[in-house]
């Protein structure tokens, strides 16, 4: 999937992109409150200071994504791969995250 396909999608109302392949994509600074990105493939993806509050990422594929100062309230991150991810200056305050990587 195109990061533009994401986006545009997500404007128009659209919250579930499950399963979608984003791999390095460039999501820096992206709005994506409430989306749903389970076992979605962001490996090495830059999700630098996106706003991903409330969103679902379970089973995410997010080796060596950078997710510095990333918001991340309340996230659920149950069964992610976040090996090697940079969580550096992220918001974590409610996150789930049993069983990550």
């Amino acid at each position: 999937m195109e990061v533009s396909e994401l986006l545009n999608n997500y404007e128009k109302g659209q919250r579930d992109f499950a399963g979608a392949d984003l791999r390095g994509a460039n999501l820096s600074g992206a709005i994506l409150i409430g989306v749903n990105l389970s076992r979605a493939n962001l490996s090495g993806a830059n999700l630098s200071r996106a706003f991903l509050t409330k969103a679902t990422l379970k089973g995410a594929q997010m080796h060596r994504a950078n997710l510095s100062f990333a918001k991340m309230g309340e996230i659920q991150l149950s069964d992610a791969d976040l090996t090697k991810a940079n969580l550096s200056g992220a918001f974590l305050v409610k996150a789930k995250l049993p069983r990550a990587n």
